[in-house]
């Protein structure tokens, strides 16, 4: 970071990367809102298109302030670099496609965010990437799933909806033996509840949009890299970064750049060449959320937990979703990866089906009805209709997605207010 290493979460997620600026002192992170940067000379100019050089050439590439986010993250999670990215699927994609060429096969958990899905199984297979979706809870599923042309292991920390736990230490192990990365989506839970590269994760990726931004205003991803994996132990597998690249004159990224080769042809291509890059004003506004991450993950998680404890007792809730629960399968493993709770997304299945769900949502009046998760406000949404619609029949079954699974995003309220929308709602519902 620049400046002194501050080791505890809360100061990194206040001070991490940033020092006053040494031009007018100021304490804020400046809004870089500049497209491209002067160079002081030719010599200078090349450099830094040749990666000879670091600084500032052209914002899709590195922006100041972009930088200072980057790199705040980056350390929050203990991983050695980020790049932030336009959305979070913007960041899935970019880390799929920096390893993965047409020919490639991905194994992933069955239960994943519908987008997430949606890009695995109709979109990659246009290019040539397949994926194998395997049951989260069985680390042997996803290496009975493994094939010779297999290049990284996927999945969430917690899964959205069904809040599946992923066993990320055996998971890790599994795709270590068999030389490959272990990419994990980190949103659900960021690295206030837990990081994933502590635990053998080697690529960690957030939709900023959710709970690190907080607040529902500005969409943006992360990449970040753990830096721990040899990527030339496994060359064979990943030509991307173990082989001579044509677009940088024939640069070796792994002979180049060691563990960091992901991280950096991530940038230098990814963002050079597909353009998902994160405005200078979203960083911004973005560092305000992590500024004030843990306190509101604390709140979060206190208020989720209350919330499940009513649900469970109530006649109209046929069944509760939620690590929390001693009845959950993933209860032990929960509570061994995340001592302060497992986030704010749960679900539930309400009597009635589809009719009854229809009703819950449109009588309540605390929980806004959208498409988001991870907001400082309470939220729901039917995932079937739409969230995960894409998703075939026996998909929405594997995923744990029913016609009467309502998903709940527990915001920063008086929890006795949100109980009680939520009891008023449920007794209109069976009407």
């Amino acid at each position: 970071m620049s400046g002194p290493k501050y080791l505890e979460f809360d100061t990194i997620g206040l001070h991490g990367g940033q020092r006053p600026d040494s031009v007018t002192g100021s304490r804020a992170v400046p809004i870089y809102q500049s497209v491209a940067f002067s160079f002081e000379s030719e010599d200078e100019a090349s450099s830094r298109f040749d990666i000879a050089r670091s600084g500032y050439a052209y914002s899709r590439i590195a922006n100041p302030t972009v930088a200072v986010l980057e790199e705040r993250l980056a350390m929050l999670e203990g991983g050695i670099g980020a790049v932030a990215t336009a959305s979070g699927m913007a960041a899935i994609h970019l880390a799929i496609v920096t390893l993965a060429s047409a020919g490639s096969h991905i194994v992933a958990s069955k239960s994943l965010y519908g987008g997430t899905h949606n890009l695995f199984s109709y979109t990659l297979p246009r290019f040539g990437i397949t994926t194998s979706f395997v049951d989260t809870s069985d680390p042997d599923a996803f290496a009975r799933a493994i094939k010779p042309n297999t290049v990284m292991l996927f999945t969430e920390t917690v899964s959205n909806p069904d809040c599946s736990v992923a066993d990320i230490p055996r998971l890790a192990t599994v795709a270590h033996e068999f030389g490959l990365p272990l990419v994990v989506d980190a949103t659900l839970t960021t690295p206030y509840l837990m990081k994933p590269i502590e635990f053998g994760a080697d690529i960690v990726i957030h939709s900023l949009t959710k709970f690190i931004g907080g607040h529902g205003t500005t969409i943006g991803g992360v990449v970040i890299d753990g830096g721990v994996f040899d990527w030339l132990a496994s060359a064979e597998k990943f030509p991307t970064l173990c082989k001579p690249y044509d677009g940088f004159d024939g640069l070796n990224f792994a002979e180049e750049f060691g563990p960091s080769a992901f991280i950096i042809r991530a940038r230098r291509e990814g963002l050079r060449d597909f353009g998902a890059c994160l405005s200078a004003t979203s960083a911004f506004q973005l560092l305000q959320g992590v500024e004030t991450l843990s306190l509101r993950m604390a709140r979060h998680v206190s208020n989720t937990e209350s919330v499940v404890d009513f649900l469970c007792e109530e006649e109209s809730v046929e069944q509760v979703f939620h690590p929390r629960l001693k009845e959950h399968r993933d209860h032990e493993l929960s509570r061994a990866l995340y001592p302060k709770g497992t986030g704010a997304v749960m679900s539930f299945e309400i009597k009635g089906g589809y009719e009854a769900a229809k009703k819950f949502i449109n009588a309540l009046n605390l929980f806004s009805h959208l498409a988001n998760v991870g907001d400082a406000k309470s939220l729901v949404i039917h995932p079937a209709s739409t969230t995960h619609s894409r998703m075939d029949n026996a998909a929405l079954l594997q995923a744990g997605i029913s016609e009467g699974l309502v998903r709940l995003s527990i915001g920063l309220e008086d929890v006795s207010d949100l109980i009680s929308d939520l009891s008023k709602a449920l007794y209109r519902s069976q009407k």
